[in-house]
C-alpha cells in the first residue's frame, strides 16, 4: 500500500482538533497575505459587476456574480485555514468546493454569452443550437463537479485516518477528465462557430468583446487542465505542493476572466 502524503507545518502546531487531519492536505501552509488579497480582488469584481448588471438590466449575466460570490466564499476559507488552522478538513472541503465550484458558474455564463451570440448572428453558423448547448455543456460541468467534490471530501476523509488516499485521488481525477473533455469540445466549437461567423461578427461591431470572449474561454479551459495535471500527480506532487502554481495557475486565470467581463461586459 503506499504511503499517504504527509506535510506538518514545523511552526505551526496541530490543534488536533476532532476535524483536523494529522497532515496539511494541502502540501504547505497557505500565505494569509495571498488569501486576503484574492477574497479582496473578487470581492471588488463582484460589486462591480452587480452594479453593471443592474445598470443594465443584464439579469441573465448574474450568474457571474454567483460566481465571484462563491469565489469569495472558498478564498475566506482559504484564508481561515491559512490563519487558524490549516490542519482543518472542514476549511479544506469548503475552499475547496467554493473554488473548484466557482468557474463551472462562470463557465455557465461564457455558454449562455455563446448561446446569445449565436441566436443574434445566426443559427446557420454553429453545428449546435443554442438550447442544445446550454443543457450539455451545463450538465456535463454539473456531473464533473459533484464528481470532483465526492473525491475531495475522500481525499479528506482517507487523510484524516492516515490511509491510502490513491482511490479517493483517482475518483477526483475522473471528475476533472470528463470536464477536460467536455470543455474541449466546447472550445473547438466556439472556434469553428467564430470562423464561420466572422464576417458577421465584423459587421456587428463585436470583433474586440470576441476576443475577451475567447481568451476569457482558453483561460478558463488552461485551469482546468492545470487541475488535472495536478490531480494525476497526486498528493505531494510539485504543483500541489507550492502556493506559487496555485496563485499563478487557479487564482490569477480566474482573476483574469473577471477582469475582462468588467472591461467587456456582455450585457452590453
Amino acid at each position: 500500500m503506499a504511503r499517504p502524503f504527509g506535510y506538518v507545518d514545523p511552526n505551526f502546531p496541530n490543534p488536533g482538533g476532532p476535524n483536523d487531519t494529522s497532515t496539511i492536505i494541502y502540501g504547505y501552509t497557505q500565505s494569509i497575505a495571498i488569501a486576503a488579497f484574492t477574497a479582496a480582488w473578487f470581492f471588488f469584481h463582484f460589486i462591480t459587476h452587480t452594479v453593471q448588471n443592474w445598470k443594465l438590466r443584464s439579469w441573465w449575466w448574474m450568474t457571474f456574480s454567483t460566481g465571484l460570490v462563491f469565489e469569495i466564499i472558498g478564498y475566506i476559507a482559504w484564508s481561515l485555514s491559512a490563519k487558524k488552522d490549516p490542519y482543518s478538513l472542514i476549511f479544506f472541503v469548503l475552499n475547496y468546493f467554493f473554488i473548484v465550484t466557482a468557474p463551472v458558474i462562470f463557465a455557465a455564463g461564457i455558454y449562455t454569452v455563446l448561446s446569445a451570440l449565436i441566436s443574434r448572428l445566426g443559427n446557420m453558423y454553429s453545428f449546435l443550437r443554442p438550447a442544445v448547448i446550454l443543457g450539455f455543456f451545463i450538465s456535463s460541468d454539473v456531473i464533473s463537479t459533484i464528481v470532483q467534490i465526492a473525491g475531495a471530501r475522500l481525499v479528506g476523509v482517507k487523510e484524516s485516518r492516515r490511509q491510502d488516499p490513491t482511490t479517493a485521488n483517482n475518483v477526483l481525477l475522473a471528475g476533472l477528465a470528463y470536464r477536460v473533455f467536455a470543455m474541449s469540445i466546447f472550445v473547438l466549437l466556439m472556434s469553428t462557430f467564430q470562423l464561420r461567423a466572422r464576417l458577421a461578427i465584423k459587421e456587428h461591431g463585436l470583433p474586440v468583446f470576441r476576443l475577451s470572449l475567447s481568451i476569457s474561454t482558453l483561460v478558463v479551459y488552461m485551469r482546468t487542465i492545470f487541475r488535472l495535471i495536478e490531480t494525476a500527480e497526486g498528493l505531494g506532487g510539485k504543483l500541489s505542493t507550492r502556493e506559487v502554481y496555485f496563485a499563478g495557475l487557479e487564482f490569477a486565470p480566474i482573476a483574469l476572466v473577471a477582469l475582462l467581463f468588467c472591461i467587456w461586459d456582455p450585457g452590453r
